[in-house]
């Protein structure tokens, strides 16, 4: 799988004391050469068009003119939030979301699924508002972008332990989410949904109590939900935002799963791509142990590249709130 990076990404907030700091995509690089499973793609920046298919163009503009206003070396927050930037955080966000754009570019082609390991951040990023250490909604744009260009559908998956809730915000127009994420927990959005547009496209947001979920629970929830969103969208990209702060002795998030969820998901996703033909993409969103991160993506790289077995799961497995809300998702008519 090639993996989209540029050095570029460690210049946000690089020194800083800081959650989202520059060693996590380090880590991640380190490790995967160690695993030989570094096979870089350098990326694009986004245009503005397509920052704009997500964005309002007041909110770009604000962004880039707080950057821009700091010296070197310096901090602030973003006025619309929590999400700390520096001189160049404006300049390497562009690239971030343009990163997964290459990554979907990349697998559109047939060239099999790219990872972009990218930051910061995107998925709590809404269309006027920067927060949750994020500037731009890099998974929305790329999908966005995709969609407006081929004329289909993309379906956003996101695993990470937090709501997405400014992917969720722009749900439609050839545009689908499926999430699962604790609730109540930051950014305190992230209620049971479960919503057809009228045009077909889902929002399936479904909740896990910040107590957890067992590891085998986790999978087998993951498993429903892919392929009923698949054979419910029949999707031509896939999206993944990709968090792995759900796992368990995460400093930020932690649900108590097992690292092994890593490879299922990996299994779970290249199996509905290549049953559907669609082309992946993932992108990174959380993750706060740097060295459980590098092992966790890698995981999730080599089950999907080798071909791994999906595990066999058991529905009892799921809490009941949960697999109530999975029954009436199967409900739908194809």
């Amino acid at each position: 799988m090639k993996i989209v990076y540029d050095p570029l990404y460690e210049e946000h907030l690089r020194g800083v004391a800081h959650p989202e700091t520059a060693d996590r995509v380090a880590a991640v690089v380190a490790h995967l050469r160690s695993r030989g499973l570094f096979d870089p793609l350098a990326p694009q920046d986004a245009g503005e068009a397509a920052l704009l298919r997500v964005h309002t163009r007041g909110y770009i503009e604000r962004a880039k003119q707080e950057c821009e206003r700091l010296d070197q070396g310096s901090v602030a927050e973003l006025s619309t939030g929590d999400t700390v930037v520096g001189q160049r955080s404006y300049e390497v966000a562009v690239r971030a979301a343009g990163g997964v754009m290459t990554a979907i570019d990349y697998a559109a082609a047939g060239r099999g699924a790219a990872f972009a390991l990218v930051r910061p951040p995107g998925h709590h990023a809404e269309p006027a508002r920067g927060m949750g250490f994020c500037m731009f909604n890099n998974a929305a744009v790329a999908a966005r972008a995709f969609a407006a260009e081929t004329g289909q559908r993309v379906l956003i998956v996101d695993f990470d332990y937090h709501h997405g809730n400014g992917t969720q915000a722009i749900v439609g127009g050839g545009l689908s989410y499926v999430s699962t994420h604790a609730h109540p927990a930051y950014p305190g959005t992230g209620v049971r949904s479960l919503r057809r547009t009228a045009e077909g496209d889902i929002d399936v947001s479904v909740p896990i109590t910040p107590f957890g979920i067992s590891t085998e629970g986790f999978i087998t929830l993951w498993a429903t939900l892919l392929r009923q969103a698949v054979a419910l969208l029949q999707p031509h990209a896939i999206v993944v935002s990709a968090g792995y702060d759900y796992l368990s002795g995460d400093p930020v998030g932690d649900l108590g799963v097992g690292i092994e969820s890593a490879d299922a998901l990996g299994a779970l996703l290249r199996e509905v791509a290549q049953e559907r033909g669609a082309a992946v993409a993932f992108c990174l969103e959380g993750g706060y142990d740097p060295v459980q991160l590098g092992v966790a993506v890698a995981r999730t790289l080599f089950a999907y590249d080798t071909g791994t077995v999906a595990p066999e799961t058991d529905p009892r497995a799921v809490p009941a709130p949960i697999r109530a809300q999975l029954e009436e998702m199967a409900a739908w008519p194809e």
